[in-house]
């Protein structure tokens, strides 16, 4: 029998030849030292700025207008109160690191800073700064991987605005953004649509290949573009060519392999796992820029990408700019998010994946603590929640606290560079000492404050 080429084996085990699954084919990778790291992000972007009041920082000796129609409830952890919306996070306090006191917000109504730690104009012109998955995509990743190493499937605000960008990195360090709108549908709002199509039509990657083309078809084209146009590469001093030689060959490696398909496809989980991530159906109002419940398994999808061998993934969920109803919108969607936390640090667990995979959810700020005439909460860049898990992080713990009101920090502020700084730290990436030249030759250190959250590590 012949021996089996790399690229057949993962294109069998892609369609599920010898019953090998994707954590099969991940364990057998790394086993034969072609996997660099195992440790991963799942970053969960809170889209529109989550209320503190209403998940993880309740008030219940505020005021009416302050604290809100939620009671607040114990957790498992003693003293530790988390609003009622959140039961689930609150029965597993012990795996969750809770951030009180997040500040630094630039204030700015995308994802930007939850993927960089940094305000958009920072190195603005130099390209900007470049996505925790971007950095993670340049160190850790090459072009002939059978995935990506940062995968982006956010929606709505983040996904529009282009918020996990590689900023100086360049279109090399790009993430993959496999189109997800039929698993996860989200309606934006009429002034995102007009932004995303001032975008133009390629903000999305294709996984299949065009009508008529082979796999043999599409080798035979690679090694003809690889051997033309030598000269136009070699004179090109801006590096383009380079970017795009290694974006084609990426998208080469993703496409015979097969393996990112294959872990975006949730008809490939048991119906009791996919269930395992979806709350029972649930009150309060949803809004039309909400995905309901089904969006719970956007964790059980980046659970699948983690294991598939992806190095960062970036979900998110919509909608918590509440300027109007946000307490019947949040007993919509706090419950789909407490829910499919919760199962996803649990079945990161007994999948024995949890000390290798850190969790992060947070916003771009929090929200008012006093509650507007027409029942909502506005925006809030003083102060806002977070919460963090596995990846070595230390469970069970409160980090920071606010005044009696919920609006500013009374002790421990907690940057968004700190919380880089421990995601770094859990992806055994020295933030403090590891630098990426700019376009210009100038090394630039991953992070201007690099000291990990000191409570966490």
């Amino acid at each position: 029998m012949p021996t089996p080429t790399r690229r057949g084996a993962l294109v069998a085990g892609a369609s599920g030849f010898l019953g090998l699954s994707l954590a099969d084919l991940f364990r057998a990778e790394a086993a034969l030292g072609s996997s660099t790291s195992v440790k991963a992000v799942i970053n969960v972007h809170l889209d529109g700025g989550p209320p503190q009041h209403d998940t993880i920082d309740p008030k219940p000796d505020a005021p009416a207008e302050v604290r809100g129609e939620f009671r607040s409830i114990a957790t498992a952890l003693p003293g530790v109160r988390v609003s009622e919306l959140m039961p689930n996070v609150a029965r597993a306090a012990g795996r969750f690191a809770f951030v009180r006191s997040l500040v630094g917000s630039a204030g700015a109504h995308d994802a930007f800073q939850c993927q960089s730690g940094f305000p958009a104009a920072d190195l603005r012109t130099v390209g900007g700064r470049p996505a925790l998955g971007c950095v993670v995509a340049k160190l850790r990743g090459s072009p002939a991987d059978p995935v990506p190493a940062f995968v982006d499937v956010m929606q709505g605000r983040p996904f529009v605005r282009n918020s996990a960008r590689p900023g100086f990195l360049g279109p090399s360090a790009a993430p993959f953004r496999p189109d997800v709108s039929a698993l996860f549908p989200r309606e934006l709002e009429a002034g995102m649509k007009a932004e995303l199509a001032a975008r133009g039509e390629h903000h999305a990657v294709r996984l299949t290949l065009a009508d008529g083309l082979t796999l043999d078809r599409l080798d035979d084209r690679a090694a003809l573009l690889a051997g033309i146009d030598d000269t136009r590469r070699d004179l090109d001093a801006t590096g383009t060519m380079a970017a795009v030689d290694d974006f084609n060959r990426q998208a080469l490696a993703v496409l015979t392999s097969g393996r990112l398909a294959a872990a975006l496809d949730l008809g490939k989980e048991p119906a009791r796992v996919q269930a395992r991530y979806v709350p029972p159906p649930g009150g309060g109002e949803r809004s039309v820029t909400s995905e309901g419940e089904a969006a719970g398994r956007k964790l059980l999808l980046a659970r699948r990408l983690v294991e598939a061998g992806v190095r960062c993934v970036s979900v998110s969920f919509s909608d918590f700019d509440t300027h109007s109803k946000n307490f019947p919108r949040m007993r919509n969607l706090v419950p789909v998010v407490d829910h499919a936390l919760a199962a996803l640090v649990e079945d990161l667990a007994d999948r024995g994946m949890l000390g290798d995979v850190a969790v992060v959810a947070w916003g771009e700020f929090g929200r008012t603590p006093r509650v507007n005439k027409d029942g909502g909460r506005d925006h809030w860049p003083e102060v806002g929640p977070a919460l963090l898990a596995g990846g070595g992080i230390r469970g069970g713990v409160v980090v920071g606290e606010t005044d009696r009101l919920g609006g500013k920090v009374a002790s421990r502020p907690v940057s968004y560079q700190e919380v880089f700084a421990t995601l770094y730290h859990c992806l055994g990436i020295p933030a403090g000492r590891t630098t990426l030249l700019d376009p210009t030759g100038r090394p630039q250190h991953l992070l201007d404050h690099a000291d990990p959250i000191r409570e966490l590590v």
